[in-house]
């Protein structure tokens, strides 16, 4: 038994990235997941690709990479939830879980008898999360939802790539579906804050996590700075609406971060930069007036950083304790030493790929360590594992429901 959840089960009823990614973090920490994919086409991002995983051999396999971000330490059963028989699988699986996670529209796994109440009736301690676009509730509640339509009608996008009167302005969304993510970890945090509530009431309860409120959620400073004056803000590049400087420089070979998020690190900046005159400048002493005369310390700057080249800024920010970094591919985040040191890349065997590369979870326990031994499945891996282990079916039944196109 390893991990802080090894004693909790989880029915994985959802698709594609957010409510997947809970699912996996629960995984991660030691949940046994059950992942329920329809037969044939199974979960929707097995379908999103290029690229695919490769054999050892080099031969193209039909395993996207893409759902083998969100889906390890799962296993794979297919059932068509469609037909009353597999509603009947879903609700036998549903007995003995202590979660269910769900990502279908509003009401549709009411209509198969798979709702929370459903599930509630014969299993009252249940954890029933639901994650939608919109939520249970509200005008949009039965509108499909995506991360895309998240960030953009959240706001995130709007304060997000360069400025609009810079070339290359306008709405721009993050390189990753932020949203979707963002929208799995409350669901992880709100699961096992339910889980910590019944072990002392004896009570589950039904979980209502939305895209939109979650990227609503997501806006923190951005969201007080238009409460605090009434104003939109706009995107601002790699700048920082509160903090200057806290952006990206040009040096003379290519780009780095600087980040100083108080005084005292400005002040060591200019004294190994060799700029002490800007920190006594009255414009530029305080972060409140730096924040003021944005445009024309960034000009000095960006003059000061031009005649050094990255790898020197860097070595000479670290020495002085100033927080600095370079700008990576993702190529070289996974040749950082950091990111090695941390164990960030693992590599598990794979029924398909022989073994396939994986992003470690980042989350680190001293007394119950997260062990990462089993690898996304192919599509129905385990369904016989399954049936016969988990719900007692003997070969005859198993057989019976192949026949029928139940699994």
């Amino acid at each position: 038994m390893s991990g802080p959840l090894s004693h909790i089960k989880v029915l994985d009823l959802s698709r594609v990235l957010a409510a997947p990614w809970a699912a996996q973090n629960l995984a991660d920490l030691g949940a046994e997941v059950i992942k329920v994919e329809r037969p044939l086409k199974g979960d929707d991002s097995r379908a999103y690709a290029p690229p695919f995983l490769k054999d050892e051999a080099g031969k193209v396999t039909r395993e996207s990479a893409y759902f083998c971000a969100a889906n390890r330490g799962k296993k794979s059963i297919t059932i068509n939830i469609s037909k009353p028989e597999g509603q009947q699988l879903v609700r036998e699986l549903a007995k003995d879980c202590d979660v269910l996670i769900e990502n279908y529209k509003v009401g549709d796994l009411a209509r198969y008898g798979l709702g929370y109440e459903d599930i509630k009736a014969f299993n009252p301690g249940i954890i029933y999360c639901s994650v939608t676009g919109f939520g249970q509730t509200g005008p949009d509640k039965d509108r499909p939802g995506y991360d895309f339509m998240a960030q953009g009608m959240g706001g995130l996008m709007s304060i997000t790539g360069e400025r609009d009167d810079l070339p290359g302005g306008g709405p721009q969304r993050v390189g990753v579906p932020i949203i979707d993510l963002t929208t799995g970890m409350y669901a992880t945090i709100a699961i096992c804050a339910a889980i910590a509530n019944r072990a002392v009431t004896g009570k589950g309860q039904w979980i209502d996590v939305a895209l939109l409120d979650s990227c609503v959620a997501f806006l923190a400073n951005q969201a007080m700075n238009y409460f605090a004056t009434g104003e939109s803000p706009r995107p601002l590049g790699n700048a920082h609406p509160n903090i200057v400087p806290y952006q990206t420089f040009k040096s003379s070979d290519g780009a780095l971060i600087l980040a100083c998020g108080n005084d005292n690190l400005f002040n060591k900046f200019c004294d190994v930069a060799g700029c002490t005159h800007l920190a006594k400048d009255p414009r530029f002493s305080t972060n409140g007036e730096r924040v003021k005369n944005r445009d024309e310390i960034t000009r000095l700057l960006n003059e000061i950083f031009l005649k050094r080249p990255t790898k020197e800024w860097v070595k000479l920010l670290d020495d002085a304790g100033v927080a600095n970094g370079p700008i990576n591919t993702i190529e070289k985040v996974f040749e950082e030493a950091q990111v090695l040191a941390r164990g960030m890349k693992i590599e598990l065997p794979h029924a398909a790929a022989g073994k396939v590369p994986l992003v470690a979870s980042p989350m680190k326990f001293s007394g119950t360590p997260i062990k990462h031994e089993v690898p996304p499945p192919v599509l129905g891996q385990h369904t016989d594992e399954i049936l016969s282990g988990v719900l007692k079916k003997n070969a005859a039944e198993i057989a019976q429901l192949k026949a029928g196109g139940i699994v």
